[in-house]
């Protein structure tokens, strides 16, 4: 690699190898070990035009791989004209540097090469933050890996007499440069996530709000459409949504849900994104219900699955130790339901793996994303709807709703929205419904302005009722 130039982790139109060390506590998939980093790669614009393998018990402490697999690696690349070495996990600084010097290759490995297609795909202001901020808290420790400046300034001569002092003073100007842009990056988001958190709980007291999470590429974007008029960009490409999108999910009978489009996750996700794409998942981590989407017809479905609810724990402690920071008197988040849909059945060459899904997860709920002919979704989609219904609903009490008769707007929303049981106007200027309606359909109600009294079976803590209470 001429001059070992590491101003850049972009990989665009280069030919690429792609290695790994399997460790014995390694996650991938046997039947396809190459396969996701080969997908990133292709999304990041390179070539992938070979692959190697070693298993090591323990990673060798200078340069991971060992020297024979070293000079193999070196080797392969020259034989394929590759210039580019990605690995499929993360590395030191000081193991980057010692492989690039080896094979006179560019090195990245697993993180950098996420990084540099969330770079690609950022169109947000905020999104661009966020990426550049990650970038930033990878690279910051990285400096003296991913750049010469010493090599440039002392002439190729780091060890010579009087020349130490130059270069530890670029060194370390670059570093004052990278700290002060974090300071300045870590502000502005932080601003952006307080609104945000702020806009967020605000709207979820007058929505009852779902989010679709999951493994990139499993269908995500594609139920939404199904779902919603959201015109969510669907592709077969992993990372194909970068940014939260949500719209308006009809129901039937009046009743309304906010459904959100989220980032698909990955397994091996660098923290410094989940702790920077905070702000993105805003939408996610204060919904009611997550709608976990798995793509059962992929061989690796159990490690995704477990790769979600993996970053999910990570981004919900992330949550938490940022809520403390902001001390703004605000209740902590509380962690959303999960509900598990197993999608892509329609793939599947027969019945006995969804057998074994249903079997090991009773709760969750088979589907198809793409719609039918008649608009409606293949399978699954009236459990679904069923379930968020009732959700949404809240619990449903049989209650005595006294409501002015000039409202005529809620006494029509109950009407529609709830099974009206009896109609007495013992008050000349209000009617009193005897009604079975779902607690937190009154507190939307309430929370939109209208003004009405209830009689009945009332939750004794806010929490129960949705925050209910008589007027």
């Amino acid at each position: 690699m001429a001059g070992n130039e590491r101003s850049t982790i972009d990989v665009k139109a280069e030919r690429a190898v792609v290695a790994a060390v399997r460790l014995p506590e390694s996650r991938y998939d046997p039947a396809d070990p190459f396969g996701e980093l080969t997908s990133l790669a292709e999304q990041a614009g390179a070539r992938v035009v070979g692959e190697l393998t070693q298993r090591l018990e323990r990673p060798v402490a200078g340069t991971y791989m060992g020297a024979g697999k070293l000079e193999e690696l070196k080797g392969l690349c020259e034989r394929l004209d590759a210039t580019v070495i990605i690995f499929d996990h993360d590395l030191s600084p000081k193991q980057i540097s010692s492989i690039e010097k080896a094979t006179n290759c560019k090195v990245l490995d697993r993180s950098e090469l996420i990084l540099d297609i969330f770079a690609g795909r950022a169109t947000t202001h905020a999104a661009k933050l966020q990426v550049e901020l990650a970038q930033l808290e990878y690279t910051y420790p990285r400096l003296r890996a991913m750049w010469d400046h010493l090599e440039r300034i002392t002439g190729g001569s780091p060890g010579g007499v009087g020349t130490r002092g130059p270069g530890e003073q670029q060194l370390e100007i670059d570093r004052r440069l990278v700290q002060k842009r974090k300071l300045a990056l870590q502000a502005e988001l932080a601003t952006i996530q307080a609104r945000k958190r702020r806009e967020v709980r605000a709207r979820n007291v007058d929505h009852f709000t779902v989010g679709l999470v999951g493994y990139t590429n499993a269908g995500k974007s594609t139920l939404f459409n199904s779902l919603t008029a959201g015109g969510a960009y669907a592709d077969d490409r992993l990372f194909a949504t970068l940014m939260t999108r949500t719209r308006d999910w009809d129901l039937g009978g009046g009743l309304r849900v906010l459904l959100s489009d989220t980032v698909g996750f990955v397994r091996d996700l660098p923290h410094n994104l989940i702790a920077s794409f905070r702000a993105t998942l805003e939408e996610a981590t204060h919904a009611d219900i997550l709608l976990i989407v798995l793509d059962i017809a992929d061989p690796a479905a159990e490690m995704h699955l477990e790769t979600v609810h993996k970053t999910l724990d990570d981004i919900f402690e992330e949550v938490r130790h940022a809520e403390k920071k902001l001390k703004d008197g605000a209740a902590p988040t509380p962690e959303p339901r999960r509900v598990l849909l197993l999608n892509k059945i329609d793939r599947l060459a027969d019945n006995a793996e969804l057998l074994v899904w249903t079997h090991n997860h009773p709760d969750a709920i088979p589907i198809s994303a793409l719609p039918g002919q008649d608009g409606a979704l293949l399978r699954g989609g009236l459990a679904l709807e069923q379930l968020i219904r009732d959700a949404a609903r809240g619990e449903v009490r049989e209650l005595e709703i006294t409501v002015p008769l000039a409202d005529a707007k809620t006494i029509h929303t109950i009407e529609n929205r709830a099974e009206v049981l009896d109609r007495t106007y013992d008050q000349p200027d209000a009617v009193t419904l005897t009604a079975r309606i779902g607690l937190r359909q009154l507190d939307q109600l309430r929370s939109a302005g209208a003004r009405f009294t209830v009689k009945g079976d009332l939750p004794q803590s806010p929490r129960e009722g949705w925050g209910l209470r008589s007027v």
